[in-house]
């Protein structure tokens, strides 16, 4: 049954392996079990209900990715994304995160409505591809700066805004060991090396009485705090458009970003250079992203790590259905996530920021009015704590410098639209 549904011998694979596959994914990108309810409880959501919702969402998406689209990608809550709920939507703007579950669901919705008119290539291949790289430069460094101070090592200074924290105190000590060893593993090629540094970091804090213990296992914690709590209609409101712009923006890139890279690595894409089965790999994504907000966690996106299952040798979706099997799983050792302390999922953040800022080497230094704007949107990110400001502020910016600069033919329409809603915003205050 298995070979016929996902055509194993056609692509050159057989169950073992994909289970295998499966299993290499998942360790590679079960850190967010513990970090992104650490991120969105900072918006006042419940530890736990964010917990079952993180797992089960990520399930759903990366079931969903499996079964209608056959491949080997896993699907959980974006990191960059949910910073920017917490820190950019609630804590930033002073919305609720009802209000902010709101948005990410009506940007799904959106998604879903792109995907199915195939509007999505037109909106992407209009878009610069500098600009595309600051966007995910620009959510590396924003990571960079809530892990960084989430650890202690960058605190508030009323004279220069910010200043170095404590670094000989052993929290930062603990965060910087972690962070090296994550870094080293990984180039060493060692399949779960976050999680092997957020687990070492923390055990080496629990010996220090660091760690608050709360067990290993027991029965999943009650969804109810943030199940159907999402505030739909005050989402629409003309403040939040530009939030939902945001949500929809990055998940857009993020998710044709992840499935272009992994299927080049896993030779998945046909004689033209095109990933058969798009459409439905989009669907997965995007009705991922409704079903996650419902549940009560921020935008579901497709994962780069599930590189780390392509390398294994998954090929299939078979590799899909094992990590989501093992997001269950996942769901009776709450206990344990809990019990990670902030400068441990810090490392794993500040790691993460690395690997998104390394895409800048893509950029063209030499021309000015593709750099300039690539430094401008990645900057404003962590600047203004928004990754909206980031976007608007490259947009305009990348029109402006264009035209100035006597190369108006380069300027899509779609870029026009988006610099134009930018500047909207700042004229209006909207």
């Amino acid at each position: 049954m298995l070979e016929n549904f996902f055509k194993l011998k056609e692509h050159g694979t057989d169950i073992k392996t994909e289970v295998i596959a499966g299993f290499s994914t998942f360790l590679t990108m079960a850190y967010i079990i513990a970090v992104n309810p650490g991120i969105l409880s900072a918006a006042g959501m419940d530890f736990g209900a964010v917990f079952v919702a993180t797992c089960i969402a990520a399930a759903f998406g990366t079931a969903v990715m499996g079964l209608l689209a056959n491949y080997p990608v896993a699907l959980a809550p974006g990191m960059g994304l949910n910073a920017f709920f917490t820190f950019g939507v609630v804590l930033g703007m002073g919305q609720t995160w009802e209000v902010a579950l709101g948005a990410v669901f009506w940007s799904g919705i959106i998604f879903v409505l792109l995907s199915m008119f195939k509007i999505r290539e037109w909106i992407i291949n209009a878009i610069p591809s500098s600009l595309k790289t600051g966007i995910s430069v620009g959510i590396g460094l924003f990571l960079a700066i809530i892990g960084l101070q989430s650890a202690g090592v960058v605190v508030d200074n009323p004279a220069t805004l910010v200043g170095m924290g404590d670094v000989t105190s052993l929290p930062v000590i603990l965060f910087f060991l972690g962070f090296v060893l994550i870094t080293a593993l990984y180039y060493r090629g060692v399949t779960g090396s976050v999680v092997i540094g957020i687990i070492t970091t923390t055990a080496i804090g629990a010996v220090f009485g660091l760690v608050e213990y709360n067990g290993i296992m027991s029965m999943p914690p009650s969804i109810a705090p943030t199940f159907m709590k999402i505030d739909i209609m005050g989402a629409l409101n003309v403040g939040m458009l530009a939030v939902i712009f945001a949500f929809l923006f990055v998940d857009l890139f993020d998710t044709s970003g992840t499935l272009i890279a992994v299927a080049q690595k896993g030779k998945l894409l046909d004689e033209k250079g095109r990933l058969p089965r798009l459409g439905r790999a989009l669907m997965a994504d995007s009705t991922a992203s409704v079903f996650g907000s419902v549940l009560g966690t921020s935008t579901t996106t497709s994962y780069i790590e599930s590189s780390a299952g392509i390398a294994a040798g998954g090929r299939t979706g078979l590799t899909a259905v094992t990590v989501a099997v093992l997001f269950l799983v996942a769901l009776f050792f709450s206990p344990l996530a809990l019990s990670i302390p902030a400068y441990a999922s810090a490392s794993a953040l500040v790691f993460v920021a690395v690997l998104m800022v390394s895409t800048i080497a893509n950029i063209d230094w030499s021309d000015l009015t593709e750099s300039a704007p690539v430094v401008v949107t990645a900057v404003m990110m962590p600047l203004s704590y928004s990754i909206a400001e980031g976007i608007s502020a490259g947009f305009v910016t990348y029109a402006a410098i264009k035209l100035l600069s006597g190369k108006k033919d380069e300027i899509s329409i779609s870029v026009y639209v988006i610099a134009a809603l930018g500047l909207a915003r700042y004229m209006f205050l909207i």
